[in-house]
């Protein structure tokens, strides 16, 4: 997933339009962007979206953003949503592995209730949004075979420590949220999963958009958060491998056919080694998927 596009759970006609925006995925939010009061009515709208947009012959995937376990409405949203059968829960305030395995033993029950097949449902962890996500970052690997991928969060993380803000008058993500998000991409390096970069809050901003996107897929990350459908096109033109990087990744493979047992190969006055060729078979695993 490149393009992971949020729309709050009560806001119909963004919904649709998020359906037609291209983005790879729509994250329905029950959390941020609901406030108590509309929590009930939100989760109805949402799987009444979920059961509408799941028929769909070419839909992105289906995304539900619930509220934490910290909340004491979990519960009552998977209760909501499941019988929807979404693709994926995005988890936020994620505190390592175990809280997943307690999300997953969440799912197990809903899904037998709802008659959805076991494991079906996926989880995105939002792992590092507080500093004990961060601290418990490292320990995501085998937590479950629902997880698919972590990402993290600048405006949550900021708000527990008390800052002003996370970024500089440049736009640059400050220290402590740099740290915050390499650690995300060391844990998820870590739990064999993909790492998804956060939002980029100044939706209007696309070359500073396009600039922070590119630096996070240099980076590692493989997919980004968005807010606004404007950004969609701008991430998924970022994630998308161009041709001349295709064409490269081919070569470092068919040089390493070539010559089997090889621990490193020339291409065209350079040397390329073992972690080169795994990059590539990435890329080319990516582009066929």
């Amino acid at each position: 997933m490149r393009s992971l596009l949020f729309v709050p759970a009560d806001g119909a006609p963004k919904l649709d339009k998020a359906l037609a925006s291209g983005a790879d995925a729509v994250i329905v939010d029950l959390e941020d962007s609901i406030v108590p009061e509309r929590k009930p009515a939100a989760r109805e709208a949402a799987l009444a979206f979920l059961k509408k947009a799941g028929t769909a012959k070419q839909r992105p995937r289906l995304l539900v953003r619930i509220n934490g376990l910290d909340t004491g409405m979990t519960d009552a949203d998977l209760d909501a949503i499941v019988a929807g059968r979404p693709d994926i829960v995005v988890f936020p305030k994620a505190e390592g592995g175990p809280s997943v395995v307690y999300l997953d033993a969440k799912l197990t029950a809903r899904e037998a209730i709802a008659g959805v097949p076991e494991g079906q449902i996926k989880i995105l962890a939002q792992a590092v949004e507080s500093a004990a996500g961060l601290f418990a970052a490292g320990n995501f690997r085998n937590a479950s075979p629902r997880l698919i991928g972590l990402t993290w969060g600048p405006e949550d993380l900021s708000a527990e420590l008390g800052a002003a803000t996370n970024r500089d008058a440049q736009g640059e993500l400050t220290e402590p949220y740099r740290l915050a998000r390499s650690v995300c991409l060391y844990a998820a390096a870590a739990a064999k999963v993909p790492a998804i970069e956060t939002v980029y809050v100044d939706f209007r901003n696309s070359d500073g958009l396009r600039r922070d996107t590119e630096s996070a897929r240099r980076d590692g990350f493989t997919g980004r958060l968005a807010i606004h459908p404007a950004q969609v096109p701008v991430i998924n033109d970022v994630f998308t491998p161009t041709t001349a990087e295709i064409e490269k990744a081919k070569a470092v493979v068919a040089a390493f056919a070539a010559k089997p047992g090889a621990g490193a190969v020339g291409i065209d006055g350079k040397m390329y080694d073992r972690p080169h060729l795994a990059r590539a078979q990435a890329l080319l695993a990516n582009v066929k998927g």
